[in-house]
């Protein structure tokens, strides 16, 4: 399994930016898609996740009411729309998947098995 994030660069505090990740090596459809990010000098951290429905989402405090996360099976790609960034959204994102079909996502990290390379993203103040 192959996980590819991309979208990321360097952003205003107040803009916007959306993630990409797209899958390849399975089936896209029936895995949930979590979202974690990495600042230097910190442990990655949970975003966001959505099922593999596409139909419910989680979201950490720091992302509620400014991201979301989203899928389009049919594109095998899932989304992290950022809206309202700050200088401490910066980091590398990731992306990453769990084994197990049609599982309840959760924001442990050690649930998802399967990780893309990360993107960097970059809020200037």
């Amino acid at each position: 399994v192959q996980l590819q994030a991309s979208g990321g660069g360097l952003v205003q505090a107040g803009g916007s930016l959306t993630l990409s990740c797209t899958a390849s090596g399975r089936t896209f459809s029936p895995y949930a898609v979590g979202w974690f990010r990495q600042a230097p000098g910190k442990a990655r951290e949970f975003v966001g996740t959505v099922t593999w429905t596409g139909r419910t989402t989680f979201y950490a405090d720091s992302a509620k009411g400014r991201f979301t996360v989203s899928r389009d099976n049919a594109k095998n790609t899932a989304y992290l729309q950022m809206n309202d960034v700050r200088p401490e959204d910066t980091a590398v994102y990731y992306c990453a998947t769990p084994a197990e079909r049609h599982w309840t996502p959760t924001m442990a990290e050690r649930d998802y098995v399967y990780w893309g390379q990360g993107t960097q993203v970059t809020v200037s103040s």
